[in-house]
């Protein structure tokens, strides 16, 4: 029966890298995630840091003015590998999804990501100021007669990006939409391009009108203050002159009534 010590050297080498190698590795792994979870439960201890015994528990002195307790147990310390958030693996071949333009197979893109188009950059590069440009939200609206229910309440939502506005930033973002995906949910909305163009020509009219109706308002307002300006009220204070040639007497009353020449107005005297 042949025991280790009479294998050769080659043989108990090979047994070594097979058997314990593994172990090795591992061992290695724990001793690195132990000195890990260390740090991260004591950030202040150092390697010239003192355990200090305080009433039969072990403390460490951080150096700082106050003392760290330390775990009896180092196994509790120590971090599972397994439980540890693992990363997705890099994607080497690619994935399945296809380009519907070149129907080449990429793994990411701009229009992908953001709106859920399977369109490859290169295609969206050369195709970027035709087919899949970006509209702002209220050049949406006014182009595919739109309301904003359209874009948010009705199923499914219309994907946007956010940018700032490039005309002053201390406005309000800018939603900008793929002009695509806007265009199909006009059609979705209004049936066909024959109605889309009616809904545009009515709106315009709707318009006209509106503006026409706020000139002639304008217009009301500016002759009424013109008339205005030109009428002017007499100040003047108005003296009565009195007719008193033909004054008349009543005898029942014993009393002289006579008018002004001016008005109406009349006064009633005495004689003595």
């Amino acid at each position: 029966m042949s025991t280790l010590e009479d294998k050769p050297e080659d043989e108990k080498t090979k047994e070594l890298s097979v058997a314990q190698k593994v172990r090795m590795e591992r061992n290695r792994q724990r001793a690195l995630l132990l000195r890990s979870s260390r740090l991260t439960s004591h950030p202040y201890a150092s390697e010239e840091a003192k355990t200090v015994h305080v009433g039969g528990s072990s403390v460490v002195d951080s150096g700082g003015g106050f003392f760290i307790d330390e775990d009896e147990n180092e196994e509790e310390e120590m971090v599972n590998a397994a439980d540890l958030p693992k990363q997705p693996g890099p994607i080497i071949d690619g994935s399945e999804d296809l380009c519907e333009d070149c129907h080449k197979k990429f793994s990411d893109s701009y229009l992908l990501k953001h709106f859920d188009v399977q369109v490859c950059d290169a295609c969206r590069s050369l195709q970027k100021d035709e087919a899949y440009k970006m509209i702002t939200k209220t050049d949406a609206r006014q182009k595919f007669c739109l309301k904003d229910c359209d874009f948010d309440i009705r199923e499914p939502p219309l994907k946007f990006i956010v940018r700032k506005n490039p005309h002053n930033d201390r406005w309000g973002d800018m939603k900008l939409y793929l002009e695509l995906q806007v265009h199909k949910r006009a059609m979705e909305v209004w049936g066909d391009e024959e109605t889309l163009e009616e809904q545009k020509e009515k709106r315009t009219d709707n318009k006209e009108k509106a503006k026409r109706k706020k000139y002639e308002k304008r217009i009301k307002e500016l002759r009424k203050a013109v008339r205005t300006s030109t009428w002017q009220k007499d100040l003047s204070k108005h003296v009565h002159d009195y007719d008193s040639a033909n004054e008349v007497y009543d005898e029942e009353e014993d009393v002289y009534t006579k008018k002004c020449k001016t008005c109406d107005h009349q006064i009633t005297y005495e004689k003595m």
